[in-house]
């Protein structure tokens, strides 16, 4: 929706909290108890009652909210922001536009959401005829605050690995004057410590069906993914050739590194992860329009965060 439509349909707290539990009935509350899912709403007492064992608890528990203070309107207000921005919204620029005195909890929150996005697309197995690669995106590091040398190239310590699989349709047309590409589907983005192939081959594993095709490089940390997959097709690729050999992996890195170096001025490693995750999100549900809203509040009512954040 867009914002005058957003005003008009959530203009209080009040508003937000209804459209929250709304969403909530419609997917079901699980007593966290004895695992009953009837309940009673008890209006007097603003919470949920098992009908089973009596437990209550509130509206926020057991969701994304559990355990904030923040006014429902924040959260709805944060999730309308990310899902109707094409790019992003830094922590900074949200709480400017909430007007919240505290930056902490503003970017606690947004990273609960992103982790929220993170876990909505685990549950996607890609398929199909696939690319991958690596990817090397530049991080904050504490070698270059003491001073110490950095390493050039892609044992950078300012670069931390992605590994960055894509659904890609074949097709006979040109589009683009570098070459043929097909149609994109879904993507995945996943931190990785290092590039071995035993690193590398149990999160293919995970996320790829075992009928897939997987078109990549001849680099030495692909060398076990025949081994759980239908067809391993590496080529010896040619650095000017790689972007015509495996588009869709190459078109999303850089535009998941244009998207980051435009907003966040840096990025620690151990939140990369979160970044690439609001940005798959997005790329794999670019044809939802304004049903993204809803689909994000369907995900952050049924996931409790369990997930601690060092705020620094």
């Amino acid at each position: 929706m867009n914002l005058l439509n957003f005003i008009s349909e959530y203009p209080d707290e009040e508003s937000c909290r209804k459209k929250f539990k709304e969403f909530r009935d419609k997917q079901g509350v699980i007593c966290p108890h004895c695992g009953h899912s009837d309940h009673y709403w008890k209006k007097d007492k603003e919470c949920y009652e098992c009908k089973k064992c009596g437990k209550r608890q509130s509206l926020r528990a057991n969701t994304v909210m559990h355990g904030s203070q923040l006014p429902f309107r924040y959260w709805v207000a944060a999730i309308h922001l990310l899902t109707s921005a094409k790019k992003s919204f830094s922590a900074s620029e949200l709480q400017r536009q909430l007007g919240h005195k505290y930056y902490e909890p503003i970017w606690a929150m947004v990273h609960k959401l992103r982790r929220v996005m993170g876990k909505g697309d685990e549950k996607y197995t890609l398929s199909g005829v696939l690319e991958s690669d690596e990817g090397f995106f530049s991080t904050e590091t504490e070698d270059e605050e003491k001073g110490k040398p950095l390493k050039r190239g892609r044992g950078s310590q300012k670069k931390s690995k992605v590994l960055v699989l894509a659904e890609s349709e074949p097709t006979n047309r040109e589009t683009t004057s570098k070459g043929k590409r097909g149609k994109a589907g879904h993507i995945k983005m996943i931190v990785i410590d290092d590039l071995k192939s035993e690193t590398i081959t149990p999160l293919v594993h995970e996320c790829v069906s075992g009928e897939s095709a997987i078109d990549s490089d001849h680099s030495t940390s692909y060398v076990k993914l025949k081994d759980i997959v239908k067809e391993h097709r590496p080529r010896v690729i040619p650095k000017t050739e790689v972007v015509k050999v495996l588009p869709w992996v190459h078109i999303a890195i850089g535009n998941a590194k244009r998207l980051l170096s435009n907003i966040y001025h840096q990025i620690n490693p151990e939140y990369l992860q979160s970044y690439l995750n609001e940005f798959c999100y997005k790329f794999n549900r670019r044809y939802f329009g304004e049903r993204l809203f809803d689909r994000l509040m369907i995900a952050a009512v049924s996931y409790k965060n369990q997930f601690r954040y060092n705020i620094r």
